[in-house]
């Protein structure tokens, strides 16, 4: 064939590759929207709780995501179709025997490109976006904080229930398992703690330390308990007032008058007073650190998850290709191991320009990949070359180096 007719046969394979990424993508805008939830899944479970959502900033641009969607998902469902033209493309330079291999090419291609996807999505996404949109000693503040929440409500339960006893043992554990954590001890000079966020959860929590401790009152304390709620009533308005000091000593008398209403719980109730209180001071250091929060938008996810995945894609590709490249004669095995070291810093270069994140662990898990697939591709090319020799020296035929 001349260069015109081999570039009339590339052109025509190429419009059948373009013809079916458009039916099969035009097929996959019709589930677009769950596609598209499904590969946001890693960056939404990496999203603290109460803040999974995605923001757009333009009226169009869910529809342009959507359309997106649809287009790389045809790319990704024509993979047998583009490696078939490729093979097709090539096949007419082998010899009879190489061109049997075109449906292993076209299988173990699919396969290799989604195995390259579901690695991508299932081991590097997590831990990427996990690492991005985490700090990890947030994360772990805000985990014993929720776990220290939950004890102290269920000490107000037990106190609601009439058993002041075990509500202070289990207020005196939490309280003291946040002192061993550092929650309830001064913020590091680095973080300013805000005053309003610490009094209205303290506001928060004398409530519901009235609400428990009011059950178990008889008719006789009722008045006390009313002075209370005025006492916190005092603290809202100051507090309203940004009068943060005179809110604190209203909340103080509140919670002393409501430990002498019971001489037999004034142990207990102050107990609880104090967990409150040091659970609001967590909590201001907790608002603290997390002073920056993301707010990702559809399109820029989007757009990097399916860079990751596309690119894991072709790397678990490189293996046949190297041996596509072998077997038509381009490269040879003795090269690749002459260079086999400026390949392994090529990779690591490469994986550290595609890796959005600087940690090692993301950054191994798309050079390890790279690394395995190099090398995977130069034995293909070795044993495609030992196969020509061998039948070269059956037919008395010799290959040309």
């Amino acid at each position: 064939m001349s260069l015109a007719e081999h570039l009339t046969e590339l052109r025509s394979r190429l419009l059948r590759c373009t013809i079916a990424v458009l039916v099969l993508g035009t097929v996959s805008l019709l589930f677009a929207k769950p596609i598209f939830g499904l590969l946001m899944r890693p960056v939404l479970d990496a999203l603290p709780e109460g803040n999974r959502a995605l923001v757009y900033t333009s009226g169009i641009e869910e529809l342009n995501v959507l359309m997106k969607v649809g287009v790389y998902c045809g790319i990704f469902l024509t993979t047998p179709v583009i490696l078939m033209q490729l093979w097709g493309f090539v096949s007419p330079g082998l010899y009879p025997e190489e061109r049997r291999f075109a449906a292993p090419f076209v299988m173990f291609g699919s396969i290799a490109f989604i195995l390259g996807a579901a690695f991508c999505y299932f081991a590097v996404l997590p831990s990427m976006f996990k690492f991005l949109l985490n700090e990890e000693e947030t994360l772990a503040l805000e985990q014993r904080l929720d776990m220290a929440r939950l004890r102290a409500d269920d000490a107000l339960r037990f106190l609601r229930i009439g058993d002041a006893e075990r509500a202070g043992v289990l207020a005196k554990e939490t309280s003291e398992a946040l002192r061993a954590t550092g929650e309830g001890q001064a913020p590091a000079p680095e973080l300013t703690p805000s005053a309003a966020v610490e009094l209205k959860a303290r506001l928060d929590g004398l409530g519901k330390l009235v609400d428990a401790a009011s059950d178990g009152f008889d008719g006789s304390a009722r008045g006390v308990l009313r002075q209370v709620v005025d006492k916190r009533v005092e603290a809202v308005a100051a507090y309203g007032r940004q009068d943060y000091a005179a809110a604190s000593e209203s909340m103080e008398a509140a919670a002393s008058l409501l430990a002498g209403v019971a001489p037999t719980r004034t142990e207990e109730l102050s107990g609880l007073w104090k967990l409150e209180k040091e659970l609001a001071a967590a909590n201001a250091l907790h608002e603290a650190a997390r002073w920056t929060r993301p707010m990702l938008t559809m399109h820029e996810q989007l757009s990097l998850v399916l860079l990751l995945i596309l690119a894991f894609g072709v790397i678990f590709e490189l293996p046949l290709v190297m041996a596509l490249l072998g077997v038509v004669g381009v490269v040879r095995s003795s090269w690749l191991f002459k260079y086999q070291r400026h390949a392994f810093v090529v990779c690591l270069i490469a994986a550290a320009i595609i890796t959005p994140t600087g940690d090692v662990v993301n950054l191994s898990l798309m050079a390890g990949p790279m690394l395995l697939c190099y090398e995977l591709g130069v034995l293909l090319v070795w044993m495609v070359e030992r196969r020509r020799a061998r039948n070269a020296a059956e037919t008395g035929i010799t290959p040309v180096s």
